[in-house]
């Protein structure tokens, strides 16, 4: 391939090049040894050829990949960062549930040395809360777990009032910047189809997606994840919005087949809809979740305290019901799928794999219990993060589980493929409606610094259900923006790189 140079300025006066490394980019097909060059923030040169940098990096033996995007991260503290971006993280954007008002947050987020960039959707489920409880919006994850007691917010149908609030709200959120419309559904699933059809409107006016959770997960009808799914996409057919399926196989349980099925038929008709998923067969919720109430919910979803992990301990069902009834705010692991078992597992690996399906972590917050029993949320600065911390394993492992497990184990995704839908799929789903992310999710000249260099024989998670805590290995060298973010395997501390993703949208 001809060496892709701006100038001879830009090969003899870059700041870091990346030399020798097995460069994929998944728009152009490059897959290839070549010498990367970064000035300032972005990629000025890839070559054949050797180029001159003030820092050379050694990537013999390792892949040299666009950062991963990852669409749907919940952990927006400085630890939650860090333990992304040391696997291979470059942007994380908190879409699924949102956060108002968007701009204070984008304003707290401003104030902190974040290593990867970062941004939010306007959360539907904080406009509800708020018109509910007849307050105030707090752009904190406080203010959702806090109400997780309530039911009204959950399963009552808005009055005209209500919903004229509740839209507002929302539509304040997308003026101030929001990536779009975070839909919580399953966590408030008594809302109104006309409520969903008024999102769904929004969301065109402004030319933004939606991103939903969808309000049913059951694998039996009425109310089943594949009416959820169907109700999905008929908003997408008749408003044209385009509307973003979140974690389809958590929302799916082991029904699988048919709601991947309906995605993949909608899109083969030009319908706007996407999805993405995590690897894992358990996710993390609330205990209090409304999913996990009615007195026919076990069997709809194949569930029982078993099922409930809390820490390293699965829960007994008196435990659950206590937790549920006194801390229904409390973080659990919900397993709904044994990856032991193969077919199970192959359960899994239709919505990993599909081609359609970007990846996303769904990575939550990191707890800890104090003197009490009680459970808060780690906020503190502390590197490595503390002993007694815990939380799902996708909170740190999803991207290099892909590369271990679906990649180098099992062979089920190519190493190419993987990189695709952890990198420029997520970039493309967001890119017609925020125009940051057209340069992200590649690798070439002119597009932003927002590097991953991984050793493809080594990269590996090592988080598990009962210790999380374990930060992946294999990943020598993270750039975001041209600066590091790791370093020699290193988590470089304080490094202020991370930027503001933020859609401009006109009133």
């Amino acid at each position: 391939m001809v060496a892709l140079l701006l100038s001879t300025t830009a090969v003899l006066a870059n700041d870091i090049v990346i030399a020798g490394g097995r460069v994929i980019d998944p728009e152009t097909g490059l897959d290839a040894i070549r010498n990367v060059a970064i000035e300032g923030d972005k990629i000025v040169a890839i070559s054949e050829f050797p180029l001159e940098g003030d820092v050379v990096i050694d990537a013999t033996g390792h892949v040299v990949s666009p950062g991963f995007i990852d669409l749907h991260s919940h952990g927006q503290n400085i630890g939650d960062y860090r333990m992304q971006v040391i696997q291979g993280v470059t942007t994380a954007l908190e879409l699924e549930s949102g956060l108002l008002p968007i701009g204070d947050w984008y304003d707290a987020q401003a104030t902190k040395n974040l290593p990867m960039n970062y941004g939010a959707s306007a959360a539907w489920v904080f406009g509800r809360i708020a018109t509910f409880t007849e307050t105030d919006p707090l752009a904190t994850a406080g203010y959702f777990l806090d109400v997780q007691g309530r039911t009204d917010w959950k399963l009552d149908i808005a009055s005209p009032e209500q919903s004229e609030r509740i839209m507002a709200l929302v539509e304040q959120g997308l003026k101030d910047g929001a990536l779009g419309i975070g839909v919580n559904a399953g966590y408030a699933p008594g809302f109104g189809h006309k409520e969903y059809y008024a999102l769904a409107e929004l969301a065109k006016k402004y030319n933004v997606p939606t991103y939903t959770h969808v309000r049913y997960a059951s694998n039996t009808e009425p109310q089943s994840s594949f009416e959820a799914v169907q109700e999905l996409i008929s908003l997408a057919a008749i408003t044209g919005a385009h509307m973003h399926l979140c974690h389809i196989n958590s929302t799916s349980l082991s029904d699988i087949k048919a709601t991947m099925a309906l995605v993949e038929e909608a899109q083969a008709q030009g319908i706007n809809v996407t999805t993405e998923a995590y690897p894992y067969g358990a996710a993390s919720t609330v205990v209090g979740a409304a999913m996990f109430s009615g007195p026919d919910w076990r069997s709809r979803m194949d569930s029982t305290a078993n099922n409930f992990q809390l820490g390293a301990d699965r829960m007994t069902e008196d435990e659950l019901a206590d937790y549920q009834a006194n801390k229904p705010g409390t973080m659990i692991v919900w397993h709904f799928l044994d990856e032991a078992d193969p077919a199970a597992l192959s359960l899994l690996d239709i919505s990993v794999t599909n081609p359609a399906t970007a990846i996303a972590s769904d990575s939550v917050l990191w707890s800890y219990f104090d003197e009490n029993g009680n459970i808060l949320h780690y906020e503190g600065d502390e590197w490595p993060l503390p002993d007694n911390v815990f939380s799902h394993p996708r909170s740190t492992g999803a991207y290099t589980k892909i590369l271990r497990s679906y990649v180098r184990e099992r062979g089920v995704l190519s190493l190419s493929e993987a990189i695709r839908k952890m990198s420029l799929l997520p970039a493309q789903i967001l890119e017609d409606s925020v125009p940051q992310m057209r340069t992200k999710g590649r690798i070439q000249v002119g597009m932003d610094a927002d590097i991953v260099v991984f050793d493809p024989a080594a990269v590996a998670d090592l988080a598990t259900f009962e210790n999380a805590n374990q930060p992946t290995v294999g990943v020598q060298t993270v750039i975001v923006n041209g600066g590091f973010s790791v370093r020699d395997g290193e988590l470089v501390l304080n490094a202020p790189n991370g930027r503001a993703i933020r859609n401009v949208v006109a009133d």
